[in-house]
This record gives structure tokens, C-alpha cells and sequence, in this order.
């Protein structure tokens, strides 16, 4: 059996049995928040727990390495909407120790890429095309710098409500033990 037949087949009991009654929520988070983490593995359930968060709390926007890798791309629109559509008051970036963008070696993945049928051409048109592959693939040498770089994106977007707390965190994907690098309350700018 597949891994998607296997999803479809337990989505039929998961439905049958109501066990969605159990994460019944408004789109509104309860928390007022919207946070920005990593797709890692380890964080799907802890990155939420961790914080005291259940569902419903919180709008969750994950990406590979909590980044925001274009201040008019996709994470920050998730940011903005969060805010101005949907009730979250604050923002909270949150990298993580041990995070596989951390050092990220950019050339290995181009030779994978290429391994699985994408040709040389393909990667020499992008980068003629000004697409600087280095930068888009490419990860992070310091998880701090990274979380204090993508608060600053945010601050500095012209759509942005300076008035939004934004809050960086650290956690450890091993413990959940959570680590402040700014109190988005120390920032904020009154209206």
C-alpha cells in the first residue's frame, strides 16, 4: 500500500468516527498570534505544545528554516494577512537549534537535484535569468542572526503595522526549551 492510500484510508475512519469534533475552532486565532517556524519534523506538534498553544490558538506559517526569503513572497503575505484579515495582534518568529538550513551545503543540493533529472542547462538558464541559486537554496549560519534578520524584514516592510509586537525565539527541537532573542513589547511603536 502507498503512503497516499494509506492517508485516504485513514481520513474515511477519521471522519467516520467524528474525530474531528476534537479540533473543532473559528479561523480567528484565540491567541491573537501569528508564528512563523520551521517545517522540521520535530516541530510539528512540539513547536505549538512547547509555547502552551492548542488548536485554534494560533496561525501557523512554516517554512524550511523560519525564513522569509523575499519581502514580497509568500511568508510574509501569510504575516500581513495574518494580521490584517484574520485577528492576530502579535507575530512570533521562531528558529530552532539543530535546524537543517543551519550551514545548508547549496552545491550538494544542486548535485541531487541533478541526480534526479534536473538538467545542467535548466540551472544555467535560471542563473542567467538572475536567479542567484546560492540565495534562494541557501540556508543560515546562525540561527539567532537568522530569526533577528527575518524580525527585521518584517519591521521593515512598508505594509507593516509598527504597532505588532514581533516576538524571536529559539527553541530546542529536543527538549522544547525556548530561548528569547527579543521581546517584540520592547519595540513596538505607539500609535
Amino acid at each position: 500500500m502507498t503512503l497516499l492510500e494509506d492517508i485516504l484510508n485513514y481520513n474515511v475512519r477519521f471522519v467516520e468516527d467524528k474525530e474531528y469534533e476534537n479540533y473543532k475552532t473559528s479561523k480567528v486565532p484565540t491567541m491573537k498570534a501569528v508564528m512563523l517556524t520551521c517545517m522540521d519534523t520535530r516541530l510539528v506538534e512540539l513547536s505549538t505544545k512547547a509555547l502552551g498553544f492548542k488548536n485554534g490558538d494560533v496561525k501557523l506559517v512554516k517554512n524550511a528554516g523560519a525564513t522569509i526569503s523575499h519581502p514580497y513572497g509568500s511568508t510574509m503575505r501569510s504575516l500581513l494577512v495574518g494580521i490584517y484579515a484574520l485577528g492576530a495582534e502579535e507575530i512570533i518568529i521562531m528558529g530552532h537549534k539543530d535546524c537543517g538550513m543551519g550551514g545548508i551545503d547549496v552545491d550538494t543540493v544542486l548535485g541531487t537535484m541533478k541526480e534526479r533529472g534536473i538538467k545542467e542547462e535548466t540551472i544555467a538558464i535560471l542563473e542567467h535569468s538572475g536567479i542567484d541559486l546560492n540565495h534562494f537554496l541557501g540556508g543560515f549560519s546562525d540561527v539567532r542572526e537568522n530569526v533577528r534578520a527575518n524580525i527585521d524584514i518584517v519591521y521593515n516592510h512598508p505594509l507593516f503595522d509598527k504597532s505588532v509586537p514581533v516576538h524571536g525565539l529559539v527553541i530546542d527541537p529536543h527538549t522544547g526549551e525556548v530561548e528569547l532573542i527579543q521581546d517584540g513589547y520592547a519595540k513596538v511603536i505607539s500609535k
